[in-house]
């Protein structure tokens, strides 16, 4: 009807993406820094990942990764049927297994321990000295242990032969090799293992702790029944994440520790793929291991998830 006055029509919503971009330029400065973020990880991490198609060619050098000609799961039945490769994943599991049921529960012991120093100037002073082996390179490190167990001339057996003991064969002997490395990795890491632990530590309500010193409870008891609980799902996580590398293992320490009379135990995968790849230049096979030990590490990881999902822990995926 004339003289009515016509209904405003109504306005149209801005649509998702509209907004999405407005969003962006509010927050346009925070987008910028990230940008140099973004462009590392897309060069330096998702780019070179084309590079894992040289574990299914047959890989020349002079070629490059486009010519070389596609040979589908050769090499890795090629790597499969050498035992070597199973002793060098033998070796890795063996020492990563050994070193974490040593280094896992003397990290958390530690942690508690520094906990409970009462003394502020004290417990800085002891984090940093057990903070510093961290930063210390496996070459400083590796030498510090050679000139330590040496059979000849190191201090730990010149002192036994002073005492009229025997000799021990730290560096030369299999089983005591073993015993080295872990007591150089745990002296190196556990200080810096501790960080996360005194972090959840933190967290812990003092509340709890006042009404159990109120009930009787000694300081043992409050650690047991209301610290460790406390701390649980820390705990689980950090064991996950742990258990998730028993395929992967540093170059450095095996390395410069091992020689050729322990190789049987030394030998890991790290070591047996830089002996492959760089020093006999089997860029395919080297290739190979590493993806196959990616997708181990991968697996082991969600099952170790699974397993604390179904003891009735939060998991981490």
């Amino acid at each position: 009807m004339e003289g009515k006055r016509k209904k405003e029509e109504p306005r149209r919503p801005r649509t998702s993406v509209k907004k999405t971009v407005v969003k962006v330029w509010n927050y346009k400065w925070v987008y910028l820094m990230l940008l140099p973020v973004l462009a590392y990880y897309a060069v330096f991490r998702y780019a070179p990942m084309y590079g894992i198609t040289i574990a299914f060619k047959d890989y020349n050098i002079f070629k490059g990764v486009f010519e070389s000609p596609w040979v589908g799961f050769d090499v890795f039945k090629k790597i499969f049927a050498n035992k070597n490769f199973w002793s060098a994943i033998r070796n890795t599991f063996l020492l990563n297994l050994v070193t974490l049921a040593v280094s896992f529960p003397l990290t958390i012991i530690v942690s508690l321990m520094l906990n409970e120093i009462a003394g502020v100037a004290f417990k800085k002073v002891t984090q940093s000295i057990l903070y510093l082996p961290h930063f210390i390179s496996w070459v400083v490190v590796a030498g510090i242990a050679t000139n330590l167990f040496a059979l000849q001339d190191g201090t730990i057996n010149m002192l036994l032969k002073g005492l009229g003991l025997q000799e021990v064969p730290f560096l030369s002997n299999e089983g005591w090799w073993i015993f080295t490395y872990v007591v150089c990795n745990v002296w190196k890491e556990i200080g810096w293992g501790t960080i996360i632990y005194l972090a959840a530590l933190t967290g812990v309500d003092e509340s709890l702790y006042e009404a159990a010193y109120l009930d009787g409870a000694s300081r043992f008891q409050r650690l047991i029944y209301i610290t460790l609980p406390s701390i649980k799902s820390v705990i689980v996580t950090m064991l996950i994440l742990n258990i998730s590398k028993m395929m992967s293992i540093g170059l450095d320490a095996p390395l410069l520790l091992g020689n050729t009379r322990v190789m049987g135990v030394s030998e890991v995968i790290s070591t047996y793929t830089y002996r492959i790849g760089i020093q006999k230049t089997q860029y395919s096979e080297s290739t190979a291991i590493g993806l196959f030990q990616s997708v181990v590490n991968i697996v082991i990881l969600l099952a170790a998830d699974k397993f604390a999902k179904l003891i009735g822990e939060d998991g981490i995926i």
